[in-house]
């Protein structure tokens, strides 16, 4: 049965945040809300949460997972960003964006895609997002939580913990977060090719 968290949209709860990380350093794997919709989220490390997430939304393994980072500091460590592709990634976050980029050493092969050796990375701007990431002080393993055979990711957290209580450990929840995820793009060849429209404005990488 996954525990319920109601946590304050502007001023998260240092102690309830700090429970739900503790969780997440158990291997917990939880829902939680972002600047674009709410997402699946795990220990980059938890193998476990891993399978999790694919079966929950009958992923294969060529699917791009994405480490949300707190800062750039931490998004560098783990995918390779050049000089031309640091600015346009810079002027668009934080925000809803995630980029296709070369991971780096740092990342389990198993997140990586198998053929081209990339990873998505994203810096978000949501307060809660954030305070969860500044006290795990490491990046979430994350996918957007969107069902099999469904259009849109689920808005509301006490659905989500009907739904999916026997498959979660835990459900953030601070309020409606939109329905949209983030638009995706692809820097990997060195170009951005837009791969999915989403919350982010694509123009700026048009």
């Amino acid at each position: 049965m996954a525990k319920y968290f109601d946590v304050h949209p502007i001023s998260p709860q240092p102690r309830t945040i700090g429970t739900v990380v503790d969780s997440l350093r158990a291997d917990a794997l939880i829902a939680y809300p972002t600047d674009s919709c709410f997402a699946l989220g795990c220990r980059i490390g938890n193998r476990e949460g891993l399978e999790r997430i694919r079966s929950i939304r009958h992923l294969d393994d060529r699917h791009h997972f994405t480490l949300v980072c707190e800062n750039f500091a931490q998004l560098g460590q783990y995918v390779q960003v050049d000089n031309d592709v640091f600015r346009a990634v810079k002027a668009a976050t934080p925000g809803s964006y995630t980029f296709i980029l070369p991971a780096t050493r740092e990342v389990p092969r198993r997140l990586q895609h198998p053929k081209k050796k990339t990873v998505g990375v994203r810096i978000p701007d949501h307060t809660v997002t954030r305070a969860l990431l500044a006290e795990l002080g490491e990046p979430l393993l994350s996918s957007t939580l969107l069902l099999p055979d469904e259009d849109e990711p689920m808005t509301q957290g006490w659905e989500i913990k009907e739904r999916l209580d026997h498959v979660l450990d835990a459900v953030v929840d601070s309020g409606d977060c939109g329905t949209e995820p983030t638009t995706v793009v692809d820097f990997s060849s060195g170009e951005a090719e837009i791969v999915r429209r989403g919350a982010g404005d694509p123009a700026r990488f048009e």
